[in-house]
Order: C-alpha cells, then sequence, then structure tokens
C-alpha cells in the first residue's frame, strides 16, 4: 500500500513537486481497478478555496463536468457551499466550492459568507487553495492563514494560460513553499481538459479508501430549485455589470413540476429604487433577457422545458440585517 502522500515531511521532495508541477514529470492516470468492488474504492471531501474571483467556480464546473455553480465576473458571485460530485473510475470526489472570502466589509451577508467558508474547510480530506499563478496578496494571505494545519493542502495555481514567461514559475512557486507546507503545487488553466484530468490523478492520492456516498451519476446535492435561483442570479450579474451591487439576489417564489415542464416564479431583490429601474431596463428589455437567457441554462440544464417569471422588489438594507440574511436562504 502506498505511503500516505500528508505524511510526507512537506518539503522533503520539493524539487520533484516542482518538475511535476511545472509539466517535466506529469502525474500519471488513476490506477485501474474495479469500481464495483466497495473495498478498490476511494471517496472524499475536496474543498475548494480562494479569494474571490480566482476561478473557483469554473474551476468545479470543469471538475464535475457539468455547470452546478455560477460565473461571472463580479467579485462573491458564489454566496453558498456548492457541492459537485465526479466520479472517476473507483474515486468518487466530492468537491465543495466555497464563497470567497471577504475581508473588506463586515456586513450581515459577508459575516454568512465568511462562516460558511470555513465550516466547509474544517471537515474535509484536502484543499484546494486556489490562485493566480505567479500572483499572492494580501487577500490570498488571510485565506491561507484560515486553513486547518492538519488537512493537506494544494497549491493550485489557476489561470496558467495568462502567464507568459513560464520560467518564472518556479521562483515564485520556491517562494509559496515558504508561506505554507503545501502537499503539492499544481499550476494549471481550468479551462484546459488535460489540466482537469491531470488534477483528478493527483487529487486521488489523498481520498481514503471507503465506499462512495453518492451513486455514480450524481453531480450535486443542491436541489433544482437552487439551481434556478442561482441561475438567474448569474444572468443578474452578467446583464448588469458592476453597476449593480453585488447585494443583490433572488427568491424563488413557486416552484412547480408538470412532467417535463418546470413553472418558476423569482424576485428579484435589490436595495435601491434605482436599482430596481437598472434591472428592469428600458421598456422591461433588461429583465426579460435576464428571465430568456436563464431560462434556456435551466432547459439545457434539466432537459425540459422551464415557464420563468420574473419581479423586482425593493428591499433596503437586507445585507445588513442577520435575520433578513437567514430569511433569504443564507447559513
Amino acid at each position: 500500500m502506498a505511503q500516505d502522500p500528508s505524511s510526507q515531511p512537506a518539503d522533503a521532495n520539493l524539487e520533484a513537486m516542482l518538475a511535476r508541477a511545472l509539466g517535466k514529470d506529469e502525474a500519471g492516470a488513476p490506477a485501474a481497478s474495479n469500481a464495483t468492488d466497495a473495498s478498490a474504492q476511494r471517496c472524499g471531501y475536496v474543498a475548494i478555496v480562494g479569494k474571490p474571483n480566482v476561478g473557483k467556480s469554473t474551476l468545479l464546473n470543469a471538475l464535475v463536468g457539468q455547470k452546478v455553480s455560477i460565473t461571472s465576473r463580479k467579485a462573491q458571485t458564489t454566496r453558498h457551499r456548492i457541492t459537485g460530485i465526479r466520479t472517476v473510475g473507483a474515486a468518487q470526489f466530492i468537491f465543495v466550492d466555497t464563497p470567497g472570502f471577504q475581508t473588506r466589509h463586515g456586513n450581515a451577508l459577508n459575516r454568512s459568507l465568511n462562516k460558511t467558508v470555513l465550516g466547509a474547510v474544517s471537515d474535509v480530506d484536502l484543499i484546494l487553495f486556489v490562485v493566480e499563478a505567479g500572483h499572492f496578496n494580501l487577500a490570498d494571505a488571510k485565506v491561507l492563514s484560515l486553513l486547518p494545519p492538519n488537512v493537506p493542502v494544494i497549491l493550485l495555481a489557476n489561470k496558467l494560460d495568462q502567464v507568459h514567461r513560464r520560467g518564472e514559475l518556479a521562483p515564485w512557486l520556491r517562494g509559496m513553499q515558504e508561506r505554507h507546507p503545501f502537499a503539492e503545487y499544481v499550476p494549471m488553466s481550468a479551462k484546459a481538459a488535460k489540466d482537469i484530468e491531470r488534477l483528478f490523478a493527483i487529487c486521488e492520492r489523498y481520498l481514503p479508501q471507503q465506499p462512495w456516498i453518492h451513486s455514480a451519476e450524481e453531480l450535486t446535492d443542491r436541489s433544482e430549485r437552487f439551481m434556478a435561483a442561482e441561475m438567474v442570479r448569474e444572468k443578474l450579474f452578467r446583464l448588469t455589470g458592476d453597476e449593480l451591487p453585488y447585494t443583490s439576489t433572488v427568491v424563488i417564489d413557486r416552484f412547480e413540476e408538470e412532467g417535463q415542464l418546470r413553472r418558476i416564479a423569482a424576485t428579484i431583490v435589490v436595495e435601491r429604487d434605482g436599482h430596481k429601474g437598472m434591472v428592469i431596463g428600458d421598456k422591461g428589455e433588461k429583465l426579460k433577457r435576464i428571465g430568456t437567457e436563464a431560462r434556456v441554462e435551466l432547459e439545457k440544464l434539466w432537459g425540459g422545458k422551464v415557464f420563468l417569471e420574473l419581479w423586482v422588489k425593493v428591499r433596503s438594507g437586507w445585507a445588513d440585517d442577520d435575520a433578513r440574511v437567514r430569511s433569504f436562504g443564507y447559513e
């Protein structure tokens, strides 16, 4: 039986890990085994953490092979603990995408989001600490300082495709080793299929040998109702850009299934009357486009027809109200 990687000294094989990280010693594919034999199965929880906008949700979607976490250029798009499930060979990976840890604002919403991050990393088998390749700032350092010392951490240097001089990564990786005893270094692009395959092979070694928790076909533990709210919120952020504050949210008022048809009524909640007009747009065109794009995505996700109704309401100061934050579904 192979030695548990987490039991090895963090700096014992630094040069070998650097070589592997830079693609000079590619990790092999997961070993072939009988996936139906419970004694050969591996299963474990992998938390994906990092500051806002480093590509965590894009990474989760690539790992799962389907969109389960929304993405946009707006910071703090992810607000919940999103679980994505992927079974590869005899290994089942249960990925937990987390909100980006917030250090700038201390309102009730951000306190809830940060609590979600801390809860996600407290009981997992492996942590993927996501940063932009070649970069590290105070926001990254804050997240790194919160990671528990008893859980192996992989430094995942994302957006490698944006690094023009790969040779400069070696000194940066050595500098990162001084910040934390990382178990592995994985520079990659979440958009590259080969990199995703290599990441699975690396992560598998850290999963405990135990039977799968979910069926091989499951992709997420989140409900369709939850996914509907998230999809509307993604289109809201994408189509309003930086003009609309990130504190806007979406509440599902009604979710009904009639065979393959789903009837959904949802409310977009904003904090000011000016924001309401921004969401509705000239003659309602912006709101109509938000609804159309969300409906198309949901029909693609579920393989059936969706009837979606949207309204916009003003709830001033909701993000500073602990009770209102909880009532809108935040932990």
